[in-house]
């Protein structure tokens, strides 16, 4: 889901890093319409994955982040501070059982899966719990197919 997100940014010209995600399938993020030229990777950056993004934030609109266990509160701080001061959309691919450590903007909670399938997988349907802070307050749950026929992420 988080990768799907890039397809519309980077084909618009726009920079995007994507830090700890080890096997992020480039094949398929190209066949959704990234434009791989524009999208630096850092796959396994270990214990060093807030120092390898904060290097990434002057090159880039997009940033993706997953941290290999639970983020120290102290190092997502400093990023988070860091992006907002850049003006850069930052995205975290958390798990349940180590999620980040500070507020976010706007938080996406995936409850339920299905794929739809002919000769080989059309689509995944996936239901998002979504929940935020300030105008994204108003919480709800939203079905969305991923990818489309665009390879973007649309709501139903």
């Amino acid at each position: 889901m988080g990768l799907s997100l890039l397809s519309d940014a980077s084909s618009k010209g726009h920079w995007a890093a994507v830090v700890g995600v080890d096997d992020p399938g480039v094949v398929a993020m190209s066949d959704l319409g990234v434009d791989l030229r524009r999208v630096l990777f850092v796959p396994r950056p270990r214990g060093a994955w807030a120092e390898a993004a904060a290097d990434l934030l002057d090159g880039v609109d997009l940033l993706i982040v997953r941290p290999p266990s639970r983020a120290p509160h102290g190092a997502a701080r400093k990023l988070m501070d860091r992006v907002r001061e850049r003006g850069i959309v930052l995205i975290v691919l958390t798990e349940p059982r180590a999620p980040w450590p500070l507020p976010a903007d706007l938080s996406f909670h995936l409850t339920s899966s299905r794929w739809t399938m002919s000769s080989h997988l059309d689509a995944r349907y996936v239901t998002l719990r979504v929940s935020g802070r300030g105008e994204a307050q108003h919480r709800g749950e939203h079905v969305v197919m991923v990818p489309d026929v665009r390879g973007r992420a649309v709501a139903r």
